[in-house]
C-alpha cells in the first residue's frame, strides 16, 4: 500500500509542473485578437504592415511591431489600422507614436544630437581600435634589437651554459 502511495506521489510530483504549464495560456496572441487584426482591405493591410515595420515593439525591443506577437504590438498594429481608417497619413501616425513613446519607438531613429552616439559610436570605436593597433605595432617595430636576448634573436644560437 505504501509503495503504491509512494509511486502515485512520485508521478504527481513529476507531472504536476507539466500539467500546470499546459494549463497556462500561451505567450502568443489570443485567436480572437488575430482574427480582429485582419482587414478586408488588402491595401489597408499593406499600409499597416509598412508602418508597423517602422515601429519598434516596446516589449521585445529588438523586433518591429509587424513581426512581434506581444499583446502590446498587436494593440499598436490595431491602433495604426484605426488611425489609417480615420484618414491619417503615415507621417502623422509616426509623429503620434514618437510623441507618445519617444524616439525609441522608431525602429530607425533619426540622426540628431541625442542619437549621435547610437549612429556613430560603432564607427568611432572601430577607428579608435584601429588607431590603437597601429600605435602598438609601430611602437614594437621601433624597439631596439638589443632589447632581446641573443637566443631570442637567433634561433640557431647555442644556449648559454649554466653555472
Amino acid at each position: 500500500m505504501q509503495a503504491a502511495l509512494g509511486a502515485a506521489t512520485l508521478v504527481a510530483a513529476c507531472l504536476g509542473p507539466a500539467a500546470t504549464a499546459l494549463a497556462q495560456p500561451s505567450a502568443g496572441p489570443a485567436p480572437g485578437k488575430l482574427a480582429q487584426e485582419a482587414s478586408a482591405d488588402p491595401a489597408l493591410e499593406k499600409r499597416v504592415l509598412a508602418i508597423a515595420a517602422e515601429l519598434r515593439c516596446l516589449v521585445c525591443q529588438n523586433e518591429t511591431i509587424a513581426a512581434s506577437h506581444a499583446d502590446l504590438a498587436v494593440d499598436l498594429r490595431n491602433q495604426v489600422r484605426e488611425m489609417l481608417r480615420q484618414g491619417r497619413s503615415e507621417r502623422e501616425i509616426l509623429d503620434y507614436m514618437t510623441a507618445r513613446y519617444g524616439d525609441f519607438v522608431l525602429y530607425r531613429p533619426p540622426v540628431k544630437p541625442t542619437t549621435a552616439l547610437l549612429w556613430f559610436g560603432p564607427a568611432v570605436l572601430l577607428v579608435g581600435g584601429l588607431m590603437g593597433l597601429w600605435l602598438v605595432l609601430r611602437h614594437r617595430a621601433r624597439l631596439a634589437p638589443e632589447a632581446f636576448e641573443a637566443d631570442e634573436d637567433d634561433p640557431d644560437a647555442a644556449p648559454k651554459a649554466r653555472s
